[in-house]
C-alpha cells in the first residue's frame, strides 16, 4: 500500500494544526470542551492507520458529558510503551476584554496586539516586535503540547517504530483534574487488554517561568504536589446589637488565615527546589442573606504545595497549626469578655471532617447522614469546593452543641507529588534531550525536579507504599459522592515520569504566547530523540 502523504510532519503543518486545535474553543466547563474529542477523534482518522483501527481510538467518560480522549499506535514488535500526556480545556478568557472575540485566533489576535501594542506589558511587546511569538488562549497551555504529540504518534505511524505510543489527553486539568482521574483507570484497562509494556509516561506542558523575567527553558522528571485544606469556621450567632452573646465565624476564621497565609511549616526543599509558601485561595461567608444577625459560619480554603508529604502529613501539620489558632483566639476573646464583665462561650474547638461526621452519625444515624450528604449535593450546583463546605456546615447544624469550632478538611483537587529524578532511564532521557538541542541548535535546556505548574503527572506513579491518603478520603467530605481519587489503579502504573514541552510565556494572562521556533521545529527534534533513545535501551 502507497504510503500517506505526511498530515502533521512539517513546521508549516505543526502551525497549521495548532491553530486549528486553539480555535475549537475548549474553555472548562463549557461546550467546547464536551465536543472537543470528538472533533480530535475526526482529525485523528484522517491518518490511515486510524481508518483501519478505529478501535485503537477511545474515550472515557468524565462526567458532565465530558471524556479523555486516548489513541494507541501499537506495534509488533515490542510491549515497550511511552504514554504521551495532554490536556485540551483552557483557562477563561474575560482578562481580554474587548478582544476577547480573538483569543482563540492566534494570528488575529497577534495583529490586533500589533494595531494596538498599548494591550501588552513593556516585555510581551518587546517578544511581539521580535516575530518570534504567536499569542492565543491556550495555544502555549497547552494545545501545543498536544499537536506535539500528535506529530510524534504520525512519525511512529510512518516509520513503524518498534514501541507503542498511547496518546492520552483530558478535560478539566484546569479545574479539578476529572478527565486525568477517568483517564487513569482506562490506561490500565488498555494497557492490560493490550499487553502494554509502560516505560514513560511523558507529559507535555510548557515550560514554566520559575520568576518574573526568568527566560530559562526547562524541562522536567516530576510534578509538584497540590492539596487543599479547608476550615468551616461555625460560630455562635447573635444580634449585632448583642455581639457578645455570641462568637462570630469571621472573628475565628481571622486566627487561622493570619496563621496559614505564608507560614514555612509545610515548605519542602529538594535538590535546591523549595516549594512556594501556602496562601488563602477563597474566604467566603455562607450566610444566605444581608440582615442583623451576625454571620456564624465561613470557610476559607488554603493552598499547600507539596514534594513527598502525603495527606496524612498534611493533615497533622493543619491540625497543629489550628490548635495554635484557637488557642491564640480564645485567649483573645476571654480577655475582651472579661473586659466587658461578659462569661465567654465554650471553648473553640478544632475537628477534623470525620470527628463531625461520626459524631452526626451516633447521635443521629447513618442513613440520616448519607440523606443528608446526599441532599446537599444534589442542590448545591457544581463547585466542589462550595459543596464540600456545605456538607461539613450541614452536619454542624445539627450538632451545634460542637460550636464554636473550627472544622478541618480537604477538597478538591489533590495533586500529589511525583519525582523520577534518580530513575537511569529519565536521567538518560534528560541527556539526550540537552544534547539535541544544545548539538542541533546551540540552545540549553535545564532540568527540574519538580513542574511547578502543576500537572496530571500527580495522577501516575503513585508510591504503592504510600497509604498517607486514607487521610485525605477520610476528611474529604466528597469522596465517594462527585469526587475520588483512584490510587490503587495509580499504584499500578508504576513508570517514571517526565515533562517536555514548548518554551512560551505568560500562561493564564492576555499575553499568553509561543515561541514558534522553539514549538516547531525545535521541540519535534527533541522528543523525536527521546523516545528513539528509549528505543535503543529497552531494558532499562
Amino acid at each position: 500500500m502507497e504510503q500517506q502523504e505526511c498530515l502533521w510532519g512539517s513546521p508549516a503543518q505543526l502551525e497549521a494544526l495548532l491553530y486549528e486545535l486553539t480555535e475549537w474553543r475548549s474553555l472548562s466547563g463549557t461546550e467546547g470542551e464536551i465536543d472537543f474529542p470528538y472533533k480530535l477523534t475526526e482529525k485523528f482518522k484522517e491518518l490511515d492507520y486510524f481508518k483501519f483501527n478505529p478501535d485503537d481510538i477511545k474515550l472515557f467518560d468524565a462526567k458532565k458529558d465530558r471524556n479523555a480522549f486516548t489513541a494507541l499506535y501499537k506495534t509488533d514488535k515490542s510491549s515497550d510503551t511511552v504514554v504521551l500526556i495532554s490536556h485540551f480545556d483552557t483557562v477563561g478568557i474575560k482578562e481580554y476584554g474587548q478582544l476577547q472575540g480573538l483569543a482563540f485566533s492566534p494570528e488575529k489576535l497577534t495583529q490586533a496586539f500589533y494595531n494596538n501594542p498599548d494591550f501588552l506589558t513593556l516585555d510581551a511587546r518587546e517578544d511581539l516586535y521580535t516575530n518570534q511569538y504567536i499569542f492565543g488562549r491556550g495555544i502555549m497551555d497547552m494545545k501545543m503540547g498536544l499537536v506535539l504529540h500528535m506529530h510524534l504518534l504520525e512519525q511512529a505511524v510512518r516509520e513503524e517504530w518498534p514501541v507503542n505510543l498511547l496518546l492520552v489527553t483530558v478535560p478539566d486539568e484546569e479545574v479539578s483534574s476529572a478527565g486525568m482521574l477517568s483517564a487513569v483507570p482506562g490506561i490500565l484497562e488498555i494497557s492490560k487488554a493490550r499487553k502494554l509494556n509502560i516505560k514513560l509516561f511523558l507529559n507535555g506542558e510548557p515550560s514554566f517561568t520559575q520568576e518574573p523575567h526568568d527566560k530559562n527553558h526547562y524541562i522536567y522528571s516530576g510534578s509538584i504536589g497540590k492539596i487543599l485544606p479547608a476550615a468551616l469556621f461555625y460560630g455562635v450567632p447573635t444580634h449585632a446589637g448583642e455581639p457578645m452573646s455570641g462568637i462570630t465565624s469571621h472573628f475565628i476564621g481571622s486566627y487561622l488565615t493570619k496563621k496559614m497565609e505564608f507560614t514555612n511549616k509545610f515548605q519542602e526543599t529538594f535538590d535546591g527546589e523549595t516549594t512556594p509558601l501556602p496562601v488563602c485561595l477563597q474566604a467566603n461567608d455562607l450566610k444566605d442573606n444581608y440582615d442583623v444577625q451576625t454571620s456564624h459560619h465561613s470557610y476559607a480554603l488554603y493552598n499547600v504545595f507539596t514534594l513527598s508529604q502525603t495527606a496524612k502529613d498534611v493533615m497533622l501539620t493543619f491540625k497543629e497549626i489550628a490548635e495554635d489558632a484557637m488557642h491564640e483566639c480564645k485567649t483573645d476573646y476571654e480577655k475582651i469578655c472579661g473586659a466587658n464583665n461578659v462569661k465567654p462561650l465554650n471553648c473553640i474547638r478544632v475537628l477534623e471532617y470525620h470527628e463531625v461526621l461520626d459524631y452526626f452519625i451516633d447521635k443521629y444515624s447513618k442513613g440520616e447522614a448519607d440523606s443528608l450528604i446526599r441532599e446537599v449535593v444534589e442542590s448545591n450546583g457544581a463547585d466542589e469546593r462550595k459543596i464540600t463546605l456545605l456538607i461539613a456546615d450541614h452536619l454542624m447544624e445539627y450538632c451545634q452543641e460542637l460550636a464554636p469550632a473550627t472544622v478541618l478538611m480537604f477538597a478538591p483537587p489533590y495533586m500529589p507529588a511525583v519525582n523520577s529524578s534518580d530513575d537511569e532511564l529519565v536521567k538518560r532521557l534528560i541527556e539526550a534531550a540537552k544534547s539535541e538541542m544544545q548539538d542541533k541548535y546551540n540552545y540549553d535546556v535545564t532540568n527540574k525536579h519538580y513542574f511547578n505548574g502543576i500537572s496530571d503527572l500527580s495522577y501516575v506513579n503513585y508510591n504503592p507504599e504510600d497509604n498517607g491518603w486514607q487521610s485525605f478520603k477520610n476528611n474529604a467530605p466528597l469522596w465517594g459522592k462527585t469526587y475520588s481519587i483512584p490510587f490503587e489503579a495509580m499504584q499500578q502504573l508504576s513508570a517514571p515520569v517526565m515533562n517536555i514541552g514548548p518554551y512560551g510565556k505568560d500562561a493564564h494572562k492576555m499575553s499568553e504566547r509561543l515561541h514558534k521556533k522553539n514549538a516547531f521545529e525545535m521541540m519535534p527534534a527533541v522528543l523525536r530523540e527521546v523516545v528513539q533513545t528509549l528505543i535503543k535501551q529497552p531494558t532499562l
